[in-house]
């Protein structure tokens, strides 16, 4: 079985490799195969902009014997925020925006909240099309709160500002091994590999 990301994101490809290892399939991003995503991400809500990107990688694809395409919509939801900025983390303050920026934003658009009022947490959302064409989804959760300044320079996009309590350190700060267990990429990786084995 083959399995095509459809990301650019070298770092969500390396997760998606490590985490499906046990699969025993060759991993590849749809840009190793010269498929260029233009769709405009415009859902409502994580499941649907992940469908978004895993269909028009799925109709471009030549050759779909045996192979599953895979896609994820992820960001960070924050409590205090109304749960922004959600699925726009992406495009958070524009895509041209470092997420060091980014990140310092929301630390000081918390500056008055309340210890409790500073839950958050990453939420991945995948979608996975099979060769005939029909959708399967997968969600996961990693919750934590929002740090009080930026730390970490492990991982990539908002993990420095998430708090994890029960590491007493940050997404940023906590090794690889450890955050393929917890994160919410992890988790809905980890049901997508339970599915396709059952079903494959």
């Amino acid at each position: 079985m083959r399995i095509v990301v459809a990301t650019g994101n070298k770092d969500k490809l390396r997760e998606f490799k490590e985490i499906l290892k046990d699969l025993g399939s060759e991993i590849i991003s749809s840009g190793e195969l010269g498929i260029k995503l233009v769709a405009e991400e415009n859902g409502d809500t994580f499941e649907e902009n992940a469908y978004i990107k895993a269909r028009e990688c799925f109709d471009k694809l030549e050759d779909k014997k045996n192979t599953v395409v895979v896609a994820d919509d992820s960001g960070l939801c924050v409590d205090y925020l109304d749960g922004k900025p959600g699925i726009m983390s992406a495009r958070y303050m524009g895509y041209d925006t470092s997420y060091t920026i980014k990140n310092q934003s929301i630390i000081d658009a918390l500056k008055d909240a309340k210890a409790d009022e500073r839950g958050a947490g990453f939420v991945c959302s995948i979608c996975a099309i099979l060769e005939n064409g029909e959708a399967i989804y997968t969600k996961g959760v990693m919750r934590g709160e929002i740090a009080r300044e930026i730390s970490g320079a492990n991982g990539f996009g908002y993990d420095p500002i998430l708090y994890l309590p029960e590491y007493g350190k940050t997404s940023a700060t906590i090794s690889d091994e450890e955050k393929n267990k917890i994160s919410h990429r992890g988790q809905a990786l980890r049901a997508l590999e339970k599915i396709l084995k059952e079903n494959l």
